[in-house]
């Protein structure tokens, strides 16, 4: 393998040892301290989250970094241009999508209009590919040449070349919250896949174990890019740590010691070791689907707009009435919704998705009461209607089926409670529905006016107010 750029400044291997080493307090949700307990709620609120993958490698259209990894043969399509001959030779493979970074000049790249439409949707914090596997750093480090402002990336031309700053900053400024996602694996680091041997699965291609000083290099390493991205980029509220293989024992990024370095600059940081578990995974992140039923603890479900997470020419779009019913479903069972775009190699949304946010905009510029701040209620989803709560208040999200563009002229609950004085209105109107209790649960009618003329479309809100 080819590596580009590779330099460590600054002596970093000497302060792997230097980090500290008192470990944080326990902060799963169920042992939290009451300020990760209090950032949990702040987190639990904001609902609807925002995810971009993009780097280098949206150049080729193709799944990112992935098709480095010579076992994993699902991520090289035989169909995707890109490879060609480059697929039958992976040194040849890995030197090419390694020079990616040469080519890389995202010339509409302008994060204010992602953060715009972003809000225009809903959204409320971003969670953005600071580095993924490949290594490429999008942002201003001190401690690799393999980033965004060096020299041999075209775009270090830009007047405003760090990427991370740029996207931080405009989301930031539309009051979002700011999540960093940070690869713990490297594969163009040679502590992570040395250059002195063939590097075949997304381990290290030696054993940590028995070469403690190269591993302590890459320790000292992520240590370093973690902490200028905390100490460097403004307020940071979520660190979204990748790789979850990179885990003890033989793989030990002494999380311990990241985490506390990383709350010392932000002290109200929340830490997403993904997939690892223990003190350091403060919520969970289910990839590509949706639990049946509620998890224990804060959790987010991370789904894609199309099928890849980077961006892919012709992908297949979910439509705005999936994403909907997707958000209402799993709003419903307590968790976020993080919806993931790749942007385009030019830096710009791609305009199938700017048109699905823009109608989401829509939706819940009627419907938002029902998602934000809310909470589950059993029985979470009856038929096709999601229960969300707050309080004595409950709002039943009638989810459209296929061609239907108007809500139902009866809803039936049968697990819901209502207590005296109890009412119904449909978010976006004004009249009142007639609610009627009865021996189990309770009916809505829906009167012909607002058949003929719903508010929105999609999904219809029932807000009903006096529940037990």
């Amino acid at each position: 393998m080819t590596l580009i750029g590779w330099t460590i400044l600054g002596g970093i291997a000497a302060v792997s040892l230097a980090l500290a080493s008192t470990t944080h307090a326990a902060e799963t949700p169920g042992g939290a301290d009451a300020r990760l307990a209090q950032r949990l709620e702040w987190f639990q609120d904001l609902k609807f989250g925002f995810m971009m993958h993009w780097g280098p490698y949206s150049q080729w259209g193709c799944i990112e970094s992935w098709p480095l990894v010579e076992e994993d043969k699902w991520a090289r399509p035989d169909d995707l241009k890109p490879w060609g001959e480059r697929g039958k030779d992976m040194q040849r493979f890995k030197r090419d999508y390694f020079a990616l970074n040469k080519t890389f000049r995202p010339t509409r790249f302008d994060p204010d209009k992602w953060a715009a439409l972003a809000a225009q949707a809903g959204m409320k914090y971003v969670v953005f590919t600071t580095k993924h596997h490949d290594g490429f750093s999008m942002f201003d480090t001190k401690l690799t040449d393999y980033r965004v402002t060096h020299a041999d990336c075209p775009f270090s031309k830009d007047p405003q070349p760090d990427v991370v700053r740029r996207v931080f900053d405009a989301f930031r400024r539309r009051g979002f919250g700011i999540g960093a996602y940070f690869s713990k694996a490297d594969w163009h680091s040679p502590y992570y896949w040395s250059p002195d041997a063939p590097a075949r699965t997304r381990n290290p291609n030696y054993d940590p174990l028995k070469d403690p000083e190269r591993w302590a290099k890459f320790v000292a390493f992520a240590h370093g890019q973690v902490e200028e991205l905390m100490s460097n980029y403004g307020h940071v509220d979520i660190l979204w740590l990748d790789a979850g293989q990179v885990r003890p024992p033989e793989q030990d990024l002494r999380m311990d010691d990241m985490a506390a370095m990383a709350r010392r600059h932000q002290p109200d940081l929340i830490v997403v070791d993904r997939t690892v578990g223990g003190p350091h995974e403060n919520y969970r992140t289910p990839e590509q689907e949706v639990p049946d039923k509620p998890l224990d603890g804060p959790w987010e479900s991370c789904l894609t707009m199309g099928d890849q997470w980077s961006y892919k020419p012709a992908d297949k779009y979910k439509s705005t009435r999936q994403l909907i019913h997707l958000l209402a479903d799993i709003v419903s069972k307590g968790g976020n919704f993080m919806l993931n775009v790749g942007p385009t190699p030019d830096g710009e949304l791609p305009p199938e998705a700017v048109t699905r946010m823009r109608e989401i905009g829509e939706w819940m510029a009627v419907n938002a009461e029902a998602i934000y701040g809310t909470r589950a209620v059993a029985p979470y989803k009856e038929g096709r209607v999601c229960l969300t709560r707050k309080g004595k208040t409950v709002y039943a999200i009638c989810l459209a089926e296929e061609g239907q563009d108007a809500p139902p002229a009866k809803v039936v609950l049968s697990k819901l409670q209502v207590g005296p004085g109890a009412k119904a209105t449909m978010l976006g109107t004004k009249e009142p529905l007639t609610l009627q209790a009865r021996d189990a649960g309770v009916s809505v009618e829906i009167p012909a006016s607002l058949i003929a003329k719903p508010p929105c479309r999609h999904a219809f809100v029932l807000k009903i107010e006096g529940t037990r």
